[in-house]
């Protein structure tokens, strides 16, 4: 059975193993949804997918759903995605624009724009009721705990836990990275998503952009049948080039151990994770001359400098946000069911920028995170092995051992090895630490 107690809960992890009732037990998936969830900051969406007043994108996080909303004067907010009425939704579209009132669809109760009252049919029957005064006549709820930074929109469903800055810390260096590629310093999110749901917990997804021993064995026949193909080519091979620029994010990928040991990670406080403090496989990526003038006109010479050397392989604003500044893309987790997990990768488009950033970012997205992918397909195939291969007996902990320190455990912010399983570590303290903050012993 399930614990529910904050101690039993905090008890599934270890210093340096997690319990698999983590990834398999429904209960505790519901757990999450009531408390983890709401006590931690979730990345909703971009302020881009919704420029102009009476724009709005339809999310559902930890079970809620919800709507983000441009409003008449320009400013955003965050609405229940539910009529006070009878609870219906008042869009069924993942995007799109309301107009200048939303409008439910059942019994046609109008809203403004920020979720205020319009107007309901038959108003004369509400007179001297208690509608007025209970939640019903409020119109539709608005989220208390909204952060827009760099465009990035968060939330936090509850009250309890830290603000926003408090959660994120340091670790909005990766998003000031990304938004500063732009020599405008704005993004923009064009080409569409590519969606996925992968028949596995959300945290094993998590675990696996921290993960730099795996990719010599799972991608190793993707990796094979790249150099096959791009063999005997010349040193000099124009890299930039759209033919070149699958080979080039692609080949990276057989690096070995010793490259992503020594490529460095760096774990924050709250479960956040930088990998590749040192060097990633983006940081080959052919240069760009106009781009490079055009940012150190931007920015100057120093600034511009510190920008491009930074190409982190994944920066993770845990628990919802994967984010990779080269090329300029972003994974989204949404965690559906305990087995259950939607993974949406988005691609930004750099203001001021040339078009082949944009389509760096698209052709990797295609190629590694598309359901199609020749990588991704491997990644599934064994996050979906691991949720079956957990339900056998005999052992009910999970390994994370590799490079534990004691000492780690008294320490904030580190910097450590890539291979180095504390950037799994990080993250499952930080689960343990905001699952039971706000339950009872």
């Amino acid at each position: 059975m399930t614990p529910c107690r904050a101690a039993d809960i905090a008890a599934l992890v270890q210093d340096d193993r997690v319990h698999r009732d983590l990834y398999l037990s429904p209960a505790l998936f519901a757990l999450e949804q009531q408390h983890f969830f709401a006590n931690t900051w979730q990345y909703l969406g971009h302020a881009s997918q919704v420029p102009t007043a009476g724009d709005y994108l339809a999310v559902q996080i930890a079970g809620r759903p919800l709507l983000l909303v441009r409003q008449a004067d320009g400013a955003l907010r965050v609405l229940a995605n539910r009529c006070a009425h009878k609870g219906t939704q008042l869009v069924s579209d993942a995007s799109g624009n309301t107009g200048k009132f939303f409008r439910c669809p059942y019994h046609a109760w109008t809203y403004k724009l920020d979720g205020a009252p319009l107007a309901i049919p038959l108003k004369s029957g509400y007179e001297n009721t208690r509608l007025k005064s209970c939640e019903s006549g409020q119109g539709m709820a608005a989220l208390r705990h909204v952060a827009l930074y760099r465009d990035f929109v968060f939330v936090k469903l509850g009250d309890a836990g830290p603000d926003f800055h408090g959660y994120l810390g340091d670790a909005l260096q990766a998003l000031d990275n990304l938004a500063d590629r732009s020599p405008l310093g704005r993004l923009r999110i064009e080409g569409g998503v590519l969606r996925s749901i992968v028949h596995c917990n959300w945290k094993m997804y998590l675990e696996n952009i921290n993960d730099t021993v795996h990719p010599m064995s799972t991608h190793e026949s993707a990796t094979a049948a790249a150099n096959r193909l791009w063999q005997g080519q010349p040193a000099d091979a124009p890299r930039a080039s759209k033919s070149a620029m699958a080979m080039e994010q692609i080949l990276p990928f057989g690096a070995g151990y010793d490259f992503f040991d020594r490529m460095g990670g760096r774990v924050y406080p709250n479960g956040h994770s930088v990998l590749g403090v040192n060097f990633s496989i983006h940081s080959g990526y052919a240069q760009l001359p106009d781009y490079e003038a055009a940012m150190r006109a931007a920015h100057g010479e120093a600034r511009a400098t510190e920008i491009l050397q930074r190409s982190p392989q994944n920066a993770l604003c845990f628990p919802s946000l994967a984010v990779k500044s080269s090329p300029q893309a972003i994974r989204v987790i949404r965690p559906l069911a305990v087995d259950r997990t939607l993974i949406e990768a988005w691609s930004f488009r750099a203001e001021g920028a040339p078009d082949i950033l944009f389509e760096r970012a698209m052709t990797y997205n295609r190629l590694v995170f598309s359901p199609m992918s020749v990588v991704a397909h491997d990644d599934v195939h064994l996050f979906e092995s691991m949720q079956q291969g957990l339900q056998a007996e005999g052992n009910d902990w999970i390994s994370l051992h590799r490079d534990f320190d004691a000492r780690e455990l008294e320490a904030g912010t580190q910097t450590v090895n890539g291979t180095n399983e504390l950037l799994m570590r990080n993250q499952f303290r930080a689960w343990a630490k905001f699952m039971t903050l706000t339950m009872q012993d």
